[in-house]
């Protein structure tokens, strides 16, 4: 595999929201590649979508990285993010939680199995994606509206 730029949606709406989505940026950079630029957006506060009743609002951005390695090797960098900042499972979809991380796309690979799609089939749909993507990359919210 060879070095792809990767786009990476983070939300939280547990705890100290921006503390999580700070610890979780600093876990990606350390799987960047050294010296590459990480691109960040701002903070956005978000309502929830398709959320349960009273669930609290996020806070959302998307960064991106330079990786070198397989889709799936970055699905389990983002995944054990994660479990390591502590989102357990929960049976309820869109529950609240400590820490999401979502990968958008990598590069221009088109990419699917069970448990990931590539790029993210809901990308362009989510307001609360693509406003911080379009603060970094523009030209993905161009391209994918």
């Amino acid at each position: 595999m060879s070095t792809a730029r990767a786009g990476i949606a983070l939300g939280s709406n547990i705890g100290d929201a921006a503390a999580n989505i700070a610890e979780a940026i600093a876990r990606l950079e350390a799987v960047s590649i050294p010296g590459e630029p990480v691109l960040k957006a701002s903070l956005h506060r978000t309502a929830p979508v398709n959320c349960p009743p009273d669930s609290p609002d996020f806070l959302n951005t998307v960064v991106e990285i330079a990786f070198d390695g397989t889709p799936r090797e970055l699905l389990a960098h983002t995944q054990r993010i994660e479990r390591e900042l502590g989102r357990v499972p929960n049976p309820v979809r869109n529950a609240p939680r400590v820490i999401d991380v979502d990968i958008l796309y990598l590069g221009d690979i088109v990419y699917q199995d069970e448990g990931l799609t590539l790029p993210h089939p809901r990308m362009r749909e989510r307001e609360f994606v693509l406003l911080p993507l379009s603060e970094i990359r523009p030209d993905m919210v161009e391209r994918n509206r």
